[in-house]
């Protein structure tokens, strides 16, 4: 039986694969394997994993035929998986040795459905451990109760698909796949989605995971039309939390992160193309006028005055022809 099922999207990322592929091989075991899910790269990438099928035990290669994105290539892992427990890496990411065992360990020490860790952020040649936003380690916990509070930082801000593991129960459920289609903040409705629907989860200080950033190829570090689909992420926060049984706690956690993450955008507009920037606003402002309005005005009420007084004013912009409301 295989034990843990790692899947590791991948595309266009020739100068990182390698070193991804041997972390893999020092973290291999028997009842271990890694789907290698190659998203249509049009580089030496699928050399590199065809090599890789041979010659990493445990190794899958499945090729997509055309590109889909982030999302949707780690779908096409969750749906070829075989393991009890499911993990993920991104292809320019790597792990340090013996790091899965350790992983697969704590959550089956706690019996809980999904465990978070923190990781590595590395950029360029600096180093920095990035935290769970948790206070409570090695403890299991209701993912509800770590949603809030509405004004701190908290579980379902770190939305790191890699940082963790998880039962194949959730895969049962429907909790555990992503939006396909997605090209950004895929991640974000579903960490939503495991906070409000999971039954247990645990935060471990197990550090494994060296997150590269700065990657050229990166849509963080793009400004194209794709960057703007954290507005579709969003918009699927905020409508399936105002469903829930505790949508007047949680929706104004998800209103006033998705606000932030507007002006985030914004309080950056100069990366991006400059059609792509006047999209971002004119779509930005729109989705303002989606949400609760009551709700985004708390919110409003609540952040510091440039990032309230931006939003407001983006709130007042006409909107739009050709911007669907």
């Amino acid at each position: 039986m295989v034990k843990l099922s790692v899947i590791v999207p991948f595309y266009n990322v020739q100068q990182y694969a390698p070193d991804t592929l041997k972390s893999l091989r020092a973290n291999a075991r028997e009842d271990f394997e890694f789907i290698l899910v190659d998203d249509c790269s049009r580089d030496e990438t699928p050399d590199i994993l065809a090599r890789a099928a041979r010659e990493l035990p445990g190794a899958v290669h499945v090729r997509h035929e055309q590109n889909g994105g982030l999302a949707t290539a780690r779908n096409t892992g969750i749906d070829a998986a075989r393991g009890e427990y499911l993990t993920f890496l991104d292809g320019d990411d790597w792990l340090a040795p013996g790091y899965y065992e350790q992983l697969l360990a704590s959550i089956e020490d706690l019996g809980c459905d999904f465990v978070r860790t923190d990781h590595v952020q590395c950029t360029a040649r600096a180093r920095a451990i990035s935290r769970v936003p948790n206070g409570r380690r090695g403890v299991v916990l209701n993912p509800r109760d770590a949603i809030l509070p509405t004004d701190r930082s908290t579980s379902v801000d770190y939305a790191y698909a890699w940082a963790g593991i998880y039962h194949r129960r959730l895969v049962d459920r429907g909790l555990l796949h992503f939006t396909d289609g997605l090209r950004t903040a895929e991640d974000r409705p579903w960490i939503w989605k495991l906070h409000r629907e999971a039954e247990s989860f645990a935060t471990v200080g197990l550090l494994g995971v060296f997150y590269r950033r700065g990657v050229a190829s990166s849509l963080t570090q793009i400004g194209d039309v794709r960057q703007l689909d954290f507005i579709r992420a969003f918009d699927q926060v905020v409508s399936e939390t105002a469903q829930d049984r505790d949508a007047d706690k949680l929706l104004p956690k998800a209103v006033r992160t998705y606000c932030a993450i507007i002006s985030h955008h914004l309080g950056s507009i100069e990366r991006f193309e400059p059609p792509v920037a006047r999209k971002l606003k004119s779509m930005s402002a729109v989705a303002l006028r989606r949400m609760p309005q009551d709700v985004l005005d708390d919110a409003l009420d609540s952040m510091d005055i440039q990032r309230a007084t931006r939003l407001r004013r983006l709130r007042r912009r006409p909107a739009a022809a050709g911007v669907p409301a």
